[in-house]
Order: structure tokens, then sequence, then C-alpha cells
């Protein structure tokens, strides 16, 4: 049987940086009460004219050369993203342009901050159905572009970024399972409502925080065991968590689930906010080139996000 691997991963981050000290100067806020409540100290933010594709290429470049394979060998390209550039065509297609990569099917993916796990999902499937040999696999976001910032709940929370693995057939087990779900009924405790203002129409997110803690740590306890119980495996076989950045309280909640230190977890939301899609694929990049994550270590990826949307995946790296 063939399985799919992970074996270049690349990242990119706008040069930009928003610090908590520099939203005190517009916001009724300080850079203790930020890091108290969330873990943020920073964020990067696109420029003017830098958009979710130019990042998503950025981080693609550094994980195909990571990869040591050519442009040319990759034969699809999924992008999991919220912010794309345009309605049409889909990000995957303007970051195939960029590349330079001819006649592969590209697509987008759209379920907020569990992106990235739907889209290594759907990969790991093309893979094993021998549909596919090496997929570029993206999640990329400019939730800046979607944040008010008069909104202080909402605005200390987001940043923009990309992260992109390369996921390449093998003979051995690199992803052992993924696990997907939805729940479409808490609509309105995190979405981006249509509104017209004057003459133009203003989209931005809306979230009640509160509600949304609850469930996304009840849910993330629902998945870990779903993954550890698919693969016959127990808490102590997991070496990294690498989680969805979106609050430091629920990535130290569901680590309290996994009986595991902080020391094993991944932890990047104090450099860069919640930046959806990416913030996996940013995590793992930064485990790797911190030397923390080995080859053949055991890992475990959640998230939760919009929609409600959550799922992981239990991976061999």
């Amino acid at each position: 049987m063939m399985f799919s691997k992970i074996i270049g991963v690349g990242s990119y981050l706008p040069k930009k940086v928003l610090t908590n000290k520099d939203l005190e100067k517009s916001l009724d806020t300080t850079d203790d009460w930020i890091t108290s409540r969330t873990g943020i100290k920073e964020r990067h933010i696109v420029g003017p004219n830098e958009h979710t594709s130019d990042l998503a290429f950025e981080a693609a470049r550094n994980a195909i050369n990571n990869a040591s394979i050519n442009a040319d060998d990759i034969d699809l390209i999924i992008v999991a993203t919220t912010t794309p550039d345009k309605i049409f065509p889909s990000t995957a297609c303007n970051v195939q342009t960029k590349l330079g990569i001819k006649n592969c099917p590209a697509f987008d993916i759209q379920a907020v901050c569990s992106g990235f796990i739907y889209a290594l999902s759907v990969a790991d499937k093309f893979i094993k159905t021998n549909s596919a040999k090496n997929i570029l696999v993206i999640g990329a976001d400019s939730m800046s572009k979607i944040t008010d910032y008069t909104d202080r709940s909402n605005a200390i929370l987001w940043g923009d970024g990309a992260g992109a693995v390369v996921l390449s057939e093998s003979s051995e087990q690199g992803i052992l399972s993924t696990h997907i779900h939805a729940d479409g009924q808490h609509e309105e405790l995190l979405h981006v409502p249509k509104r017209n203002v004057g003459n133009e129409i203003q989209q931005t997110i809306e979230m009640q925080g509160s509600q949304v803690f609850k469930i996304a740590v009840n849910t993330l306890d629902k998945i870990v065991d779903e993954a550890l119980i698919e693969n016959q495996l127990q808490k102590e076989d997991i070496d990294w968590l690498v989680p969805h950045q979106a609050n430091i309280r629920i990535l130290e909640a569901t680590a309290k689930k996994l009986e595991m230190s902080m020391d094993k977890v991944i932890v990047t939301i104090d450099r860069h906010g919640n930046t959806s899609a990416a913030s996996i694929p940013l995590a793992l990049y930064d485990g790797i080139q911190s030397g923390k994550i080995q080859p053949g270590h055991l890992l475990l990826m959640e998230a939760f996000g919009g929609g409600f949307t959550w799922g992981s995946a239990l991976i061999r790296y």
C-alpha cells in the first residue's frame, strides 16, 4: 500500500509587525491585558499591495526547495484560505501561475482555521488512491483584511501568514490518519456577515469569544481521543502537539487533556497571533527549524474554526 509523507515544509510572514504596544495607541487595551488573555505579543500584517497568493507563493517556494524537488514535480495544488485574492479564480490557480507550473489541478478549500487539516486530509486521499504523487498543501490567510481595528475584542487576535508542505507518495507511513468534522448550527458565534454601510459593503469578523472558547475546548478534547483510538495509541506516544494557534488558554487545555507538558507543545501564537489556516503549517515549520521536531517523531495536529469546523491529523514526521 502507498502512503503519504511530508517531505518539505515552508513558511512566510509579511514584513510588517503589529505589536500590542501599537494597538495600545488606537484601542482601549494594554499589552498586559492582551498577553494574559490570549498569549499574543505581536502579529504580522500584509502591506497594502500584498495578497494572500503572495504569501502562499513564498511559503510554497520555500517548501519545494526544502523538499529538494522541482516545481514541475508538483501535480496538485490545494490552498486552504478564508481570504482569497478574488472571488475567482482560486488562490491556488494564482499560486500555480506564480510558481510557473502548468497543467496540474489547483483548487481552494475554505474551512477557516481548520482549513489546513481539511486540505491535508484531501491530499492524503489523492495520494492513497494513486491520483497524485507530489501535492503542494498550503494554508494562507490575510486576516487583517477582514478585521475591524476598532473592535477591541477582535483586533488583538488576528495575523497574516502562510505555511506549506509538500506531501508525497511513500512506502513509509507518514500520515497515520486524519479526522474532519463540521456543524453549521453555530454559524453566528464566529462569522463574517455582509453589511451595507452607506454605499459600501463591509465584511469583518464577528465573534462571541467566550462561547466559542467553551465549544472549542470541549470539541478538541473529543478529537484528541478520536485520533488516538483510531490508531490504537496512548497519550504518551505523542511526541509533539502542533495545534492551531487561536488562544494560549485553548492550547493549555488541550495539553492538559493529553497529560502533556507545555514544553511538548509547539507555540507560535505569541509571535504570529491567529493566522487561521496558516497557523498549523507555520507552527510545524517553526518546530522543525528550532530543532524540536525530529524525523520519526509522532505529531498530533488539531484545529477548530468558524463553521464550526474541526479536525485532527496524526503524523509521523
